[in-house]
């Protein structure tokens, strides 16, 4: 596998390489993003089936057949509907706040467990429901696993990948969950034409598969090198597995820093309290900031709602869910692509890149929405395909960007004593802000009609700029000696100082 050195600022380079120990375990720990993504991708997909609305919401299924004075925007308006979709997202930011002192006291190893015990029950449930109790009680169990994958598994996988391959390990998050949202689409495209309207639960239940290969694989993860210090205090078994994901057995320059990290993590006792201090602020804007960006570029209005939206410019059923395969195709090809180029172009430039292209094409999906489609009737085919190929557009520059970097820059920034709890802070944002969306879209596409895409546009200058001020880059620099990037940083440096001495008073409290 590829060697190198990571260079820190102190010219002490971490020895090591990728090892296929190393790739193996991050394959198995990124099935967390499977789930997710598989979740995102099928619940959009049911939604749009005729034969689970006529089950669980049949009001939505009779204005969408039937009443002809329902405007075009509004046939899907249903808060029971976005219910189903949201429950999870409530479920997962309360579980986060568990899943943080779970990640902090017994490691990542555990955390990754208990998601994918969680999400298999909430798949059988789901899949096996017969009223809509049964299938918001499933939702809500998917959520519990879903809040404590993506609260631990970004941590392990930036924990154990070496410095200088950091972003594309973590990127294999955001790869994951793009392939769990491709296979979803595939699947609700060939159970929407099951005869009996049954093909649903197999939708639902297939949730299982991912979940199994989490559980079962999370047994056999080796626990990472930091979590090993930080909980079992062994530096002889801690220096064995880094010697071993690193594939040397010089690991003394990684070593000294992890332990150095440990020793002022178990300074502090109240880790959330801690992250409030000034000497924390850059890393708690960013916990807040990234996650609430992320989700109001507006990607979950294609993620969750896809079929929807396009029923509603005059897609069939099938052509709708078959439009959602193209689009996770697309998502997931471009994130694959961001996994090869972002530790050779930086961080900085993907987000740029991207945030450019979300804007441009959201701009032109809601101009031509306001000047072709109207409360009543279809559109036209050429002007729908359009559409679609914007969407698409819009869909390559998230997946290049925001996507998978809202999770590796948020998992690579915080010192190992806050680490899990700010994780917590990013996971619950990122939850909270997915529920309100998710639970708002229909309701918003009803009263803005297009003018939903003009929203989340003028969303996206605003954190293309945000990051284009205020975010370091983070390309190369040892996840353990990351706080010298706000010390050098034009703006940040004012708040932490250009040194960061440790005040023990302080870390007690």
């Amino acid at each position: 596998m590829a060697g190198g050195l990571a260079v820190t600022s102190e010219n002490q380079p971490y020895n090591g390489r990728i090892t296929w120990f190393v790739v193996l375990s991050s394959m198995i720990a990124a099935t967390g993003g499977i789930i997710f993504g598989y979740d995102i991708g099928i619940s959009g997909g049911v939604t749009s089936m005729e034969p689970f609305l006529k089950k669980f919401f049949p009001k939505v299924y009779t204005e969408m057949k039937l009443d002809s004075k329902i405007s075009n925007y509004c046939k899907f308006d249903s808060q029971l509907l976005t219910s189903f979709t949201s429950s999870l997202y409530v479920a997962g930011l309360i579980a986060s706040f568990f899943a943080s002192p779970v990640t902090r006291t017994f490691g990542r190893k555990p955390s990754i467990l208990i998601g994918g015990g969680a999400f298999l029950t909430g798949a059988a449930l789901g899949g096996a429901a017969y009223n809509i109790y049964m299938l918001i009680f499933g939702r809500i169990l998917l959520g519990v696993g879903v809040g404590f994958a993506n609260q631990s598994v970004p941590l392990y996988l930036s924990e154990m990948a070496p410095p200088q391959s950091r972003g594309a390990f973590n990127i294999g998050f955001q790869f994951c969950v793009g392939i769990g949202v491709l296979v979803a689409n595939l699947l609700n495209y060939g159970t929407e034409k099951i005869k009996g309207g049954w093909g649903w639960r197999i939708s639902l239940a297939m949730a299982a598969a991912p979940a199994t290969i989490l559980a079962l694989g999370a047994l056999f993860l080796p626990e990472t090198p930091n979590s090993l210090i930080q909980n079992a205090n062994d530096h002889e078994k801690a220096m064995k597995m880094l010697q071993r994901v690193r594939g040397t057995t010089d690991v003394q320059a990684e070593l000294d820093d992890l332990i150095k990290a440990s020793e002022i993590s178990k300074t502090v006792k109240h880790p959330f309290k801690n992250l409030i201090q000034r000497k924390y602020r850059p890393q708690l804007v960013m916990s807040i900031a990234l996650p609430f960006f992320q989700q109001v570029t507006g990607i979950n209005v294609i993620s969750f709602y896809a079929p929807i939206l396009f029923r509603t410019i005059g897609f069939g059923e099938s052509a709708s869910l078959m439009s959602a395969v193209v689009t996770g195709l697309v998502g997931t090809s471009l994130t694959f692509l961001s996994l090869l180029i972002v530790d050779k172009l930086g961080r900085s430039s993907l987000f740029k890149i991207g945030g450019i292209q979300m804007f441009v094409s959201q701009m032109m999906i809601g101009a031509i929405m306001a000047a072709k489609l109207e409360d009543h009737g279809g559109m036209n085919k050429t002007y729908g395909l359009l559409i679609l190929i914007l969407i698409c557009i819009y869909v390559a520059g998230f997946a290049l960007s925001w996507g998978p970097l809202g999770w590796l820059v948020t998992s690579e920034i915080f010192p190992l004593e806050i680490r899990s709890a700010a994780q917590s802070v990013t996971v619950s944002v990122g939850f909270l802000f997915t529920f309100l969306v998710a639970q708002t879209f229909l309701d918003m596409l009803c009263h803005f009609k297009s003018g939903i895409f003009f929203f989340f546009g003028g969303w996206v200058a605003i954190m293309t700029g945000f990051v284009y001020l205020l975010l370091p880059e983070t390309k190369n620099v040892p996840i353990e000696r990351m706080d010298q990037i706000w010390r050098e940083h034009w703006f940040w440096k004012k708040i932490v100082g250009n040194g960061q001495e440790y005040d023990k008073t302080e870390r007690a409290s």
